[in-house]
């Protein structure tokens, strides 16, 4: 049995536009943006750096110059009586070269 490469290729655009789930936008996102070009996205856990570069300079036409990752454990919230933990994620800042933008708004 043979797998067809499109279906499990890690360069196709349903992989791409799993990658890229949101754009994070906070004050220190929209601060990072102006100062060094580089824009922040929700991306998932097991996402690496590489696939990032890729799915950002495909979905946006884009050349990108670095890309930064971070993980977002859990917190406990509570409200009320009842007690909960934040969903954990990973936090992609993607610095692009000079000239080049991304409109996310």
């Amino acid at each position: 049995m043979t797998i067809s490469p499109t279906n499990n290729s890690l360069n196709s655009l349903d992989r791409f536009y799993q990658i890229i789930q949101k754009p994070v936008i906070s004050e220190k996102a929209t601060d990072d943006t102006a100062s060094r070009n580089a824009y922040h996205f929700k991306v998932p856990i097991d996402a690496n750096k590489v696939e990032i570069r890729q799915a950002v300079e495909k979905l946006f036409a884009v050349k990108v110059r670095s890309v930064n990752t971070a993980h977002t454990h859990t917190k406990i919230r509570r409200r009320g009586y009842s007690a909960g933990t934040t969903p954990m994620f990973k936090r992609a800042m993607v610095t692009l070269a000079p000239g080049n933008t991304i409109e996310i708004l």
